[in-house]
């Protein structure tokens, strides 16, 4: 199968965040997944900041480079955008929906994240839905993710926007299955991390290879 009908064989697209280390990002980049994420948020073991810009920008057209905020100022997050090339930005914080509508405004992809427990609102998504172009639901976690644990899916149901949306959280290959038995149009990708990384923010290039075909 050539690489292009492989992609668009794909149930979901896939997100690979987490990513830092140089000779890395080109490596699991030649798997042609359809994002990468990028950490800017300094507490994470997997923080981006000291990756070169030109690295992101010598990845293949057709790879989103996405750049993961939590609770950032908007000019922060604009110096990260031009100075890497986002094409997207997922925040992970409480950013507000003005707050997520004014970061469109730099003509990116908005991602909002919500963390996902038994105890989570839904109702919370009404006011985003017009103001971000996809969710990303991850567990729930005080480190805004990174957990590798899953949550409940069976929670999704309590979602009622029509907003497309990444599911996240401590997906692995044994998670494949089940997530193409997920039958929800909205599903529109999955964001893998931890299960897949030898080290944090050093991703296993065999590993994934196994999820990409």
């Amino acid at each position: 199968m050539a690489e292009s009908d492989n992609i668009a064989a794909r149930p979901f697209k896939i997100k690979v965040c987490g990513m830092k280390d140089a000779h890395n990002i080109p490596e699991v980049a030649s798997l042609s997944p359809d994002y990468l994420g990028f950490i800017f948020y300094a507490p994470s073991a997997r923080y981006a900041a000291e990756v070169d810009p030109q690295i992101l920008r010598n990845l293949p057209a057709g790879i989103k480079k996405t750049g993961v905020f939590v609770n950032e100022v908007a000019e922060q997050i604009k110096y990260w955008v031009d100075k890497m090339g986002l094409d997207a930005v997922q925040l992970h914080g409480a950013e507000s929906p003005a707050f997520c509508r004014e970061i469109g405004l730099l003509n990116v992809e908005t991602i909002k994240a919500f963390g996902v427990d038994e105890h989570f609102d839904f109702k919370t998504l009404d006011e985003y839905t017009d103001s971000v172009d996809y969710f990303l639901f991850d567990t729930k976690t005080p480190a805004h993710g990174g957990s590798g644990k899953l949550f409940d899916w069976k929670l999704l149901q309590q979602n009622k926007t029509t907003k497309p949306f990444f599911l996240s959280g401590g997906i692995d290959i044994q998670h494949l299955d089940e997530i193409r038995q997920i039958d929800d149009s909205r599903l529109y990708a999955i964001d893998v991390n931890s299960r897949f990384e030898i080290s944090p923010g050093m991703k296993d290039y065999k590993k994934l290879e196994a999820i990409f075909k």
